[in-house]
């Protein structure tokens, strides 16, 4: 298994990546599933889309603003059809932005340790809660922090539950 392509995060018009990958909604009007077909007629996608490093097939592009989050772009097996923002209402997460430097680099999900973190608390879109983790002094097991990053659970981390 592969490490993950982040997300991109833009913050109140500040671009970054976040260690966490939303979901995408189920059935929504202005995201299309792409056919094979419209893969290959797509010029914009990114080539790490299809490889080990994007298990989800996709990467999405992501805002906070005013408290709120958005889905911005979408790139690779999906494709937003609308020019604008979708105010993401079906997200209730913790999204992991990751900063400093990497202390431990992990082959498995989002797994890689780096000085700090920012936990920002979605609820049904909204901004309900954030604090910074401080990982410069903590022990970390790599051999713990791949398994808890395979495939399905790469979302999971200590402390999501504040």
């Amino acid at each position: 298994m592969t490490a993950q392509a982040h997300e991109m995060l833009i913050i109140e018009g500040q671009k970054t990546s976040m260690a966490f990958c939303p979901p995408l909604p189920k059935d929504h009007s202005d995201i299309k599933l792409l056919s094979d077909d419209d893969i290959k007629a797509e010029k914009d996608i990114p080539s790490i889309i299809f490889s080990t490093a994007c298990w989800r097939q996709y990467i999405g592009t992501w805002e906070l603003k005013d408290g709120k989050f958005y889905l911005v772009d979408v790139k690779g097996r999906f494709k937003k059809t609308s020019d604008q923002p979708i105010f993401a209402d079906w997200v209730t997460c913790v999204l992991r932005i990751t900063s400093g430097e990497l202390l431990h680099y992990v082959h498995m999900g989002f797994g890689s340790v780096y000085e700090f973190e920012n936990h920002i608390k979605i609820e049904k879109g909204i901004v309900v809660e954030e604090r910074r983790v401080d990982n410069r002094e903590k022990d970390f097991s790599e051999r713990d922090l791949g398994w808890e990053n395979l495939p399905g659970s790469e979302n999971d981390f200590d402390g999501d539950d504040f």
